[in-house]
C-alpha cells in the first residue's frame, strides 16, 4: 500500500513562499510596513534622544563637577530678608574638605546700552560684584575678552553674562564697547559663555568688588557664596554650611547644590519621555492593526491559490506557516525601516542640539523583537483562517 507524505518545507522555502505574497502587492506592503516603521521610529527616537540628553548632562557634570555648593541668604523668622555676614567666606574656608570659596554680591545699580535709555527699561539685568576667582571656581568660561583681574577690578570695567550681552546688544568685548552702568560708563572687558550650574550669572553684569563699593554703593555683604568641596565630603559639608556661614542665625541661610537642578530637569524630561513612549506604542499598535488588516484581505483575495496548494498536497500547517511567515516578514520590513528612521531622527536632533548621538543597542534590538511579536499576533488569525479552508471551498470561492 502506497502512503503519501507531504513534503517538508525548509526555512528557506518558508521565507521564499512568504515573500512571494509580499512581492505581488508592493504598494500595500509599503503602506502596511510604514505604519509599523512609524511606531518603531517614534519609540526609538524617544529613547535615543533621552539617552543622548542624559549623556550630554553626564558630560557637563563631569566637566563642571557635582561638588559645587551654593550658599545664599534666606528669610528671618518674621519673613524679612536677611544677608550673609561679611565674614561668611572666611568661615566657610575653614571647613577642612572645602577646596575653593568665592562669592558675588548684588548691587542696586542698573545697566543700559547707553545713557539715553529710559530708566524703566533695564532689561532685568542685575549688576553684581564678583570676586576675582569666581570664573575659575564655578567653572564658567569667557568667550570674548578677558575676566576681571587685579588691574581692572578697581576700575569701571564689566564682564557680561551671555544673556546680558545679548540684551545689551554687545556681540564681543573691546575697548570701544561701553555700557551705561550705575550712572557712569563702564568698559566691557569680557563676555561669558552660558553657565549651566549658575544660570543667574547669564543675566548679570559683573563688576569688581572694590569698584562696586566705591562707585555703586555696594554694602560689601556677599549675597551668594560658592564653595567646592572634596567629592567624598559634599554631603557632609552641605550639612554644616548654614551653621558655618551664619552661626548666629543658621535658619536664615539656604544651601543648595546647583548640579541637583540639572538632575531635576533630567527627571522632568523622563516624565515627558514616558508620555512620548506611550504615544509611540499607540502608533505601533495602529501599525499592527494595519498588518492584520492586510493579511486578512490577502487571505480573502488568495483563496484560489490556497485551494490549489491544498489540492496539490500542502498541509494545513504549511498553509498556516506560509501566511504567518508573510506577516512576520511584513512586520520585519517595517521594523528594520523604523529602526533606521529612529536612528536618523536621533542623530539629526542630537547634532542640532550639539549632543553626543546615543542609540542604545537594547532599544534597537527591542524594536525588532517588538515588530516580530506584532507580526506574529497580527498574522495569527489570518493564518489560521487560511489553514482551515478546504480545497473544495477555496477553489469554488468566487
Amino acid at each position: 500500500m502506497l502512503t503519501l507524505v507531504a513534503a517538508r518545507l525548509s526555512p528557506g522555502d518558508v521565507v521564499r513562499v512568504g515573500g512571494s505574497g509580499l512581492r505581488a502587492r508592493p504598494l500595500r506592503v509599503f503602506l502596511s510596513a510604514l505604519g509599523i516603521a512609524i511606531g518603531i521610529a517614534a519609540m526609538l527616537a524617544v529613547v535615543g534622544i533621552s539617552a543622548s540628553s542624559r549623556e550630554d548632562l553626564n558630560r557637563q557634570l563631569s566637566a563642571l563637577g557635582t561638588n559645587l555648593l551654593k550658599v545664599s541668604p534666606g528669610q528671618s523668622l518674621f519673613g524679612e530678608g536677611s544677608h550673609l555676614p561679611s565674614e561668611a567666606e572666611g568661615m566657610i574656608e575653614q571647613i577642612a574638605p572645602v577646596t575653593q570659596v568665592t562669592a558675588v554680591g548684588a548691587t542696586s545699580a542698573k545697566v543700559y546700552r547707553n545713557d539715553r535709555i529710559p530708566e524703566a527699561e533695564s532689561g532685568s539685568i542685575a549688576v553684581t560684584a564678583a570676586r576675582l576667582d569666581l570664573v575659575a571656581d564655578i567653572g564658567a568660561r569667557v568667550v570674548s575678552g578677558t575676566w576681571l583681574n587685579a588691574a581692572t577690578h578697581r576700575y569701571p570695567a564689566v564682564v557680561l553674562g551671555a544673556q546680558a550681552a545679548d540684551r545689551l546688544g554687545v556681540a564681543a568685548a573691546g575697548p570701544d564697547q561701553r555700557v551705561w552702568l550705575g550712572g557712569q560708563w563702564f568698559t566691557v572687558v569680557g563676555v561669558l559663555a552660558p553657565a549651566p550650574l549658575t544660570p543667574e550669572l547669564d543675566t548679570a553684569a559683573l563688576v569688581g568688588w572694590p569698584v562696586a563699593e566705591e562707585r555703586l554703593g555696594f554694602d560689601g555683604y556677599p549675597t551668594t557664596v560658592f564653595a567646592r568641596a572634596e567629592e567624598a565630603s559634599v554631603v557632609a559639608v552641605r550639612d554644616v554650611l548654614a551653621a558655618t556661614a551664619n552661626p548666629a542665625a543658621p535658619n536664615e541661610v539656604e544651601v543648595s547644590r546647583p548640579s541637583d537642578v540639572l538632575a531635576a530637569k533630567q527627571a522632568t524630561d523622563a516624565t515627558l519621555n514616558a508620555l512620548l513612549l506611550g504615544l509611540g506604542g499607540v502608533a505601533l499598535l495602529v501599525g499592527g492593526v494595519g498588518v492584520a488588516n492586510t493579511m486578512v484581505i490577502s487571505v480573502l483575495e488568495r483563496r484560489a491559490e490556497i485551494g490549489l496548494r491544498r489540492s496539490l498536497g500542502a498541509t494545513r500547517g504549511q498553509i498556516r506557516l506560509q501566511f504567518l511567515a508573510e506577516s512576520l516578514l511584513l512586520s520585519l520590513i517595517g521594523g528594520i525601516g523604523g529602526v533606521a528612521l529612529g536612528i536618523g531622527v536621533t542623530t539629526l536632533y542630537a547634532t542640532f542640539q550639539d549632543w553626543p548621538s546615543i542609540v542604545p543597542v537594547w532599544a534597537m534590538a527591542g524594536g525588532v523583537v517588538a515588530t516580530l511579536l506584532i507580526g506574529g499576533l497580527a498574522g495569527f488569525y489570518p493564518a489560521v483562517r487560511a489553514a482551515r479552508m478546504s480545497p473544495t471551498e477555496a477553489l469554488s470561492a468566487p
